[in-house]
């Protein structure tokens, strides 16, 4: 089936097998591999992609349910002024150590921001609950993820750097 998608700004046509995951089509025929697969099933968030905005497990979601919608993924993000700023809050608050789930996180807090829905840390949490991290714990994620939404002592820490 031919399918037209906008993936990070630039519009694809492509013909896709019906039964096409957007991931399988994201990594290996358009090498955007910022989406990693892990799960398969909805539940760690490291496949995450934002469709029109909204974040999308790409492991479950097909390539055809894209066609005529806009899909932005870690590698068009990293491409924007405003990444900059999820950077260095990820980094000044060390909320990554090998990176595997990192771009999801990122994403879905794009998502979470744009949608105006990080005013506290229970709406951060409940937010962030289809991310999963293996390696650094949920501390230093949420910490920076309230840096970037002015919260707290984080919003004072960050005003005076």
């Amino acid at each position: 089936m031919h399918v037209r998608i906008d993936i990070n700004g630039t519009a694809r046509d492509l013909d896709a097998e019906p039964h096409e995951l957007l991931l399988d089509t994201l990594r290996e025929r358009l090498g955007l591999t910022g989406a990693k697969r892990s799960c398969d099933v909805q539940v760690c968030g490291t496949c995450t992609v934002l469709v029109d905005g909204g974040p999308v497990s790409a492991c479950t979601y097909l390539t055809s349910d894209a066609d005529g919608r806009r899909v932005l993924t870690i590698e068009g993000f990293a491409e924007q002024p405003e990444f900059a700023e999820y950077e260095h809050a990820f980094t000044e608050r060390a909320a990554l150590q090998c990176g595997f789930c990192t771009p999801g996180f990122v994403l879905t807090v794009k998502a979470l921001r744009d949608a105006g829905e990080l005013s506290s840390r229970e709406e951060i949490v409940r937010g962030l609950d289809g991310n999963i991290c293996r390696c650094t714990g949920y501390k230093s994620i949420l910490e920076s993820v309230e840096l970037l939404a002015g919260l707290g002592e984080h919003r004072a820490d960050a005003a005076s750097r």
